[in-house]
C-alpha cells in the first residue's frame, strides 16, 4: 500500500465490528472520501445499486439499520491481497415488516492508503 498503509486482519475486524454496532460515523471514518459502494441488489442481474461518496453511502446505511434493527453479520472470514481484500459473512435480522433476512454473501473490498475506495457486495438468499 502506499505511504505506509496496510490492510490487515485488525482493520477489516475493525470496520465490521462498527457494521455490526450499526456505528455509521464509525463505518465511514474508513472509507474514503470518493469511496462507492455496488450493492448486491439493483435493476438488473448485472447492475447492482451504486452508491457513491460518503453522505450517500451513510444515508443508506442509517436507513437499513432503522429497517432491520437486529441487523447483524457473523462467520466473518477475511483474505487480503495487498490493496485489496475479500470479506465472507453470512447476514441476518429482522425487517420491521416481520421478513426474516438470512444471506450467505462476500464483499470484495479496494483500498487506498488504508482508506475504503471500494465495497461490492454479493449474497445468496438462504432459503
Amino acid at each position: 500500500m502506499s505511504d505506509g498503509h496496510e490492510v490487515t486482519l485488525e482493520l477489516l475486524d475493525t470496520i465490521q465490528d462498527a457494521f455490526n454496532r450499526h456505528d455509521v460515523d464509525g463505518i465511514l471514518s474508513h472509507f474514503a472520501e470518493d469511496c462507492e459502494w455496488l450493492m448486491a441488489r439493483g435493476p438488473s442481474p448485472r447492475e447492482a445499486r451504486r452508491c457513491r461518496g460518503k453522505a450517500e453511502i451513510g444515508q443508506v446505511l442509517a436507513e437499513r439499520y432503522a429497517r432491520i434493527p437486529d441487523m447483524r453479520w457473523v462467520d466473518i472470514r477475511h483474505w487480503i491481497m495487498g490493496d485489496k481484500a475479500v470479506s465472507e459473512w453470512a447476514v441476518q435480522g429482522t425487517a420491521d415488516n416481520g421478513d426474516k433476512l438470512d444471506f450467505l454473501g462476500c464483499d470484495l473490498w479496494e483500498f487506498r492508503d488504508g482508506k475504503v475506495t471500494k465495497k461490492d457486495t454479493y449474497w445468496k438468499t438462504i432459503e
